[in-house]
């Protein structure tokens, strides 16, 4: 993956988020979650300033990061679309439907489309077993998804839509 160049002012933010922490080791998982949320990703370079700001190794940092399935290293994309892969939502079909974003988005677990609009995502749960299979795209949450059901999900983002709200698909 190439090196990318941070800007001065994402690396006050970084900073700034590690300061607000009291630049203490023991709340990384803090400073992960909200320079994430400002930034929308955690490239190595932006490790590298978090472990120094936090006095730890970029080894513990990245260790974190790569633990914990919240956490990515890859941009995501402004519509971020996870599907659980639970127990529930796996013997109900999740792995079609995960099938089905892939085809129609023409991208990986993992990847981003080119145009940086979706990206996707699996959980392992979300704990809405009930409407099983479940997808969420952003903080919108989908249950009882079918595979047909995903062009038409797709197409209420590229339109826009009202992203506060709970769908029943």
């Amino acid at each position: 993956m190439p090196k990318i160049k941070l800007a001065e002012n994402t690396i006050q933010i970084i900073k700034d988020i590690c300061a607000e922490f009291d630049n203490n080791e023991g709340e990384l998982i803090n400073v992960l979650h909200k320079v994430q949320d400002k930034l929308g990703y955690l490239p190595a370079e932006v490790q590298e300033v978090i472990a120094k700001g936090l006095n730890t190794s970029v080894a513990k940092v990245y260790g974190v990061v790569t633990f914990y399935s919240y956490f990515t290293m890859i941009p995501r994309g402004e519509f971020p679309i996870s599907i659980c892969m639970g127990t529930a939502c796996y013997v109900r079909g999740a792995e079609q439907v995960l099938s089905e974003f892939k085809r129609q988005l023409k991208v990986d677990v993992g990847e981003s489309t080119p145009d940086g609009m979706f990206s996707i995502n699996c959980l392992r749960c979300v704990g809405a077993c009930g409407l099983a299979p479940v997808v969420n795209v952003g903080d919108k949450v989908y249950g009882r998804v079918a595979p047909t059901q995903v062009k038409e999900i797709i197409a209420e983002y590229r339109k826009g839509c009202d992203s506060d709200n709970v769908k029943s698909a």
